[in-house]
């Protein structure tokens, strides 16, 4: 796979500018906020050009793209675990309802 992502320059510079904006969407946006059009627009340029720096490293034989390809999978993880933890919780509660509503 490491063979094929070096071969193939576009495919893995797109994968890492993908990794790289949802990383950042995730990771480093407190509660959805936007920026300024010019801030965002400087921003994601400046991603673009750290991926290309990555790309290269990608080339040069480094698992960039498996490293980033890990990290989204466990942010994606913990994001499960967060939402089964809020359905169980609010399940638990909704049950401990109705039994104090029948004990009435």
């Amino acid at each position: 796979m490491q063979q094929w992502l070096s071969d193939h320059h576009a495919v893995s510079y797109l994968l890492i500018l993908g990794f790289t904006v949802y990383i950042f969407n995730k990771v480093f946006r407190a509660n959805n906020q936007k920026l300024p059009i010019l801030k965002e627009v400087l921003v994601y340029i400046l991603m673009a050009i750290g991926s290309f720096v990555l790309m290269v490293l990608q080339v040069d034989k480094l698992p960039i793209v498996q490293c980033m390809g890990i990290a989204v999978l466990m942010m994606l993880m913990l994001r499960g675990r967060q939402l089964y933890d809020k359905w169980k919780s609010n399940r638990a509660g909704s049950g401990a309802v109705k039994e104090a509503d029948s004990g009435k």
